[in-house]
């Protein structure tokens, strides 16, 4: 095989559809949903405000996903290449969710509240710049937005609570 060849390969390896992009970012807000829902009457009532917000946001997430891939006018796009971002693996293993426990405590779940958000903003901010201009980089630009929003909020209540003895 030629190094023309193998290049092309790992060029093509290192494309992914846009239509595979949303399906993995999709599952990423279904499974963050789920599991924050899930642990709303798990955690402590000092977290359970965050963890409810936690859950809508990442429902606002999947809404937005599910009702850019209804569009008709972007059926086009989704067939479009994509570079992946170097990201993309630790984001797509995010869907794997950790078992916290039946009551896990507030240090342990703004730590893994923390990784997420983190992950997520590394994916959609490289995906935006990714993209070309338009509804889709419109998109990543504001999911990455959310997502740094979403990370600086629970740095900042992780840093209170750890320094206040509250964890």
């Amino acid at each position: 095989m030629s190094e023309d060849t193998i290049h092309g390969f790992d060029r093509i390896r290192a494309q992914k559809t846009l239509k595979e992009i949303l399906e993995v970012a999709t599952s990423f807000e279904v499974t963050a949903r789920d599991f924050y829902t899930s642990l709303i009457p798990k955690v402590s009532k000092q977290l359970r405000w965050l963890v409810e917000e936690l859950a809508a946001e990442e429902a606002l997430h999947v809404q937005l996903f599910t009702d850019l891939a209804a569009r008709p006018d972007l059926a086009d796009q989704v067939g479009m290449l994509v570079a992946t971002p170097a990201s993309d693996r630790k984001f797509s293993d995010a869907v794997l969710l950790p078992d916290l426990g039946e009551q896990p405590d507030d240090q342990t779940l703004l730590r893994y509240a923390l990784g997420r958000e983190h992950t997520a903003m590394q994916q959609y901010q490289s995906l935006a710049e990714g993209t070309e201009p338009g509804t889709i980089h419109d998109l990543f630009v504001f999911l990455a937005n959310e997502e740094t929003k979403h990370k600086n909020e629970l740095e900042q209540l992780y840093y209170e609570l750890v320094h206040s003895g509250g964890v």
